[in-house]
Parts: C-alpha cells; sequence; structure tokens
C-alpha cells in the first residue's frame, strides 16, 4: 500500500478517553482492531519488503507471520479479530479493522498504526500469535516503550491497558509467556511499528505460540478464539468505563 500523506496526531482539550465515562458505556469510543500479517502477504514479496517509517527508523512494510501444523497466523488473527470486533461492538463500541478480508496482502506496518489517528481512536489492538520454540507456551501483551514516537503519556497509558490485557486473559484461563517477559506476560519494546505510529493507547497481543500443540489447539478452535476475544473485551471494558 502506497504511503499517502500523513495526519499530525491528533490533539485534545476533553478528558483522557480511558477514563470511565459516568454511564459506564462503550458507545461513542472508536477501537482499531489490527488483524496481523494477511494471507496473500507471501505473494507479494516485493511490495511486503519495500521500507516504511516505523516511528523514526525504517522496518519493512510487513511479513508472512507463522504457522503451526499448516494453520497460518494471518487467519488466527483475522478469525480472532472479527470476534473480538463483535464483542466489542456488543458493547457499543465503535470499530474499525486495519484489513477488511484474509485473502489481499498488506496494509503496511505504518499504515496500521496510523489508522488510529485517522479514524479519532482512543486505542488499538493488534492480534498476533508466535512462533517460538515447541517447547514455550503462553501469551504475551506487548506495549511500546516511551521514545522518539511514543510520548511518555501515550506509553504509560498502554502500559495499564497491557496489564489489564493481561489480567483478563489470566484470569480466563490462559497462561502467561513461559519464554520471554520473565513470566509477567508483558513485553515492552520500541521496535513495533503499529504501536509507534498509532498515537494513541495501544497493546500488540501474542496469544499464544503457535508451534506449542497445546496452545495451537487453543489458538484454531472457535471456544479458544472467543475466549481471547470476550478476555481482550473485558479488558478494554474495565479501561474505558463499561461495566
Amino acid at each position: 500500500m502506497p504511503a499517502g500523506t500523513e495526519p499530525a496526531a491528533p490533539t485534545s482539550t476533553g478528558p483522557r478517553p480511558d477514563v470511565p465515562s459516568p454511564n459506564g458505556s462503550l458507545a461513542g469510543l472508536v477501537v482499531v482492531v489490527d488483524p496481523g500479517h494477511n494471507g496473500a502477504n507471501g505473494a507479494h514479496p516485493a511490495e511486503i519488503n519495500r521500507p516504511v517509517d516505523a516511528g523514526g527508523f525504517t522496518k519493512a512494510c510487513n511479513t508472512t507471520g507463522t504457522e503451526g501444523d499448516g494453520y497460518p497466523e494471518s487467519r488466527f488473527n483475522w478469525e480472532t479479530s472479527q470476534r473480538l470486533a463483535a464483542a466489542l461492538e456488543a458493547r457499543g463500541a465503535k470499530v474499525v479493522l486495519t484489513r477488511t478480508s484474509d485473502d489481499g496482502w498488506g496494509p503496511c506496518v505504518d499504515q496500521r498504526g496510523l489508522t488510529a489517528q485517522r479514524e479519532g481512536a482512543a486505542l488499538i489492538v493488534s492480534i498476533h500469535a508466535d512462533g517460538a520454540a515447541a517447547s514455550a507456551s503462553g501469551f504475551h501483551v506487548i506495549h511500546a516503550a516511551a521514545g522518539p514516537a511514543v510520548t511518555a503519556d501515550v506509553a504509560t497509558r498502554s502500559t495499564e491497558l497491557a496489564t489489564t490485557v493481561r489480567d483478563q486473559l489470566a484470569a480466563a484461563g490462559l497462561q502467561p509467556a513461559t519464554y520471554l517477559g520473565g513470566g509477567t506476560g508483558m513485553v515492552a519494546r520500541t521496535d513495533i511499528a503499529t504501536l509507534n505510529r498509532a498515537g494513541v493507547p495501544g497493546v500488540m497481543v501474542e496469544c499464544g505460540n503457535m508451534r506449542n500443540a497445546q496452545d495451537l489447539a487453543r489458538l484454531r478452535s472457535e471456544a479458544g478464539q472467543q475466549q481471547i476475544a470476550d478476555a481482550i473485551t473485558a479488558a478494554v471494558a474495565q479501561r474505558y468505563g463499561a461495566r
């Protein structure tokens, strides 16, 4: 996707969007849900390898993602994002997806983040699954650390959101990652373009390890995907006011 003119970060003189509203409703809240990768990325190497601005440095436009036993990450991301969008919308939120199918390529990682600015979103949630060693298992929640592309305020609110997402996933019975994050289920990073370019609080949820048989069974099942979607929705509700 060719990069167009990039909008400036929105400014606001109103209250922080993650302060609970008096009536506890998500009505009017705009949430960007980003299903990571795309099903045809592998068929478009020139396009997905093009460098883009990742927040003060360049990265490839996108990658193919991982897979487990023939089940591609892009499909998991798409299916779970659909469930997450439906759950958020049921609480009154407006959801914007960064892609509309799993049979195309892109968009680039910078444009995924910039969607949050263009749509006036309060937050962005990027759905992924990891491809670690088969002995490794569990989920982790990535949040952007403060830096050239991420303000201290956005970093703080992203950490708060990540903590709540982690807590809700754990409460739903999912295990924090055994292989990174020191067992906390959380990892701060400065190199995630989608989060760097969003300009709003955001998390990237690596929902499990697709190369671990037990994790994969959960990730590819409808029940497992719904469990993840409901836990993330509960976290958004807790942070943004729905009860």
